[in-house]
């Protein structure tokens, strides 16, 4: 892991200057994958200069109408329809449409546990059926004006081989600089046969081979004031797989490569988000075709060419 630690240093250096601690405030995490549903602010607030040393009195309070408290656990999740799920830049649906949903338990405290599932086609089906269920469960906790977020995403697709499902372990650190919110993450998955290399480009298939994998990604959004339209932007790097696993596919399909996203959010209403997205990755034409047929859609098309993806999102 030293070296490919080292082969990924401008990209570690980019998630670090995102995530310089200098925050005007916190801002809420910005994500495209299944434990981005979690979201539990943090603060910490210190009395402004000149604050009162003693409160003034709650009239409510001081006639018996105590204030509701706000509950030790909360419960959180949406559901979406989206013309294409792209995982790190790469659809999962065989760029067809796909229905996601998920649920968040939050407590007071910072921790979180939860659930995300979406439909699969083709390359991502990784091997299982035609579905995606994510468990994760983490931990948040302020740090300076920002929020740290540890945890770990336990990444099933029922009814698949025995070597299909893993786990990816992340750190997200996220904050404001002036009107922009920013996010830096590193997801680390450790040594395992489901990202094995087991069918390697130009040689001989090695089962039971074992990789890990890393993906760093740096994200930042910006409100535009006394509107509906939040503005977005992603980038990331992965460094694993650069063959096909024991399933057929690979997280990092080439080996390594870069995505980034540009999109917009509006909310007409509370509750529901309509967003646009214009999704790349550098994956050329010429590596594709070294992992075909496996990686195209049943057409013969690539799967992480650009395109723009438009979704629907009910929360609450």
């Amino acid at each position: 892991m030293f070296i490919r630690f080292a082969s990924a240093a401008s990209a570690v250096a980019f998630a670090a200057c995102v995530a310089t601690p200098a925050f005007a405030a916190e801002a809420d995490a910005v994500t495209t994958s299944a434990a981005d549903e979690t979201e539990i602010t943090v603060t910490t607030e210190e009395p402004a200069a000149g604050t009162r040393a003693i409160a003034p009195i709650d009239l409510a309070t001081a006639n018996g109408q105590e204030e509701e408290e706000t509950p030790a656990i909360t419960v959180s999740g949406s559901a979406t329809l989206t013309s294409d799920y792209r995982f790190r830049g790469v659809s999962q649906s065989d760029e067809g449409m796909a229905v996601q949903g998920g649920f968040t338990l939050s407590h007071s405290s910072g921790f979180y546990v939860g659930t995300w599932g979406s439909n699969l086609a083709g390359w991502g089906t990784f091997g299982g059926a035609n579905m995606e269920l994510d468990i994760y469960a983490g931990y948040k906790l302020p740090v300076g004006e920002g929020t740290l977020d540890l945890g770990g995403t336990w990444f099933m697709y029922p009814s698949g081989a025995d070597t299909t499902d893993f786990v990816e372990l992340y750190a997200k650190l996220s904050g404001t600089a002036g009107p922009i919110g920013l996010t830096a993450t590193v997801a680390y998955a450790p040594s395992q046969e489901a990202l094995g290399n087991a069918f390697p480009v130009g040689r001989p298939p090695n089962p039971g081979d074992k990789e890990d994998n890393l993906y760093l990604a740096g994200d930042a959004v910006y409100a535009i004031a006394d509107s509906p339209i939040t503005l977005k932007a992603h980038i990331g790097y992965s460094d694993g797989n650069p063959g096909l696993g024991p399933n057929g596919t690979s997280i990092a399909p080439t080996g390594t490569y870069l995505d980034w996203s540009l999109g917009a959010d509006i909310v007409p209403i509370s509750g529901l988000t309509l967003s646009v997205a214009y999704v790349d990755t550098d994956i050329s034409e010429a590596e594709a075709n070294r992992i075909r047929p496996n990686f195209a859609t049943l057409a013969g098309d690539s799967i992480s060419d650009a395109t723009v993806v438009f979704s629907i999102t009910a929360s609450f």
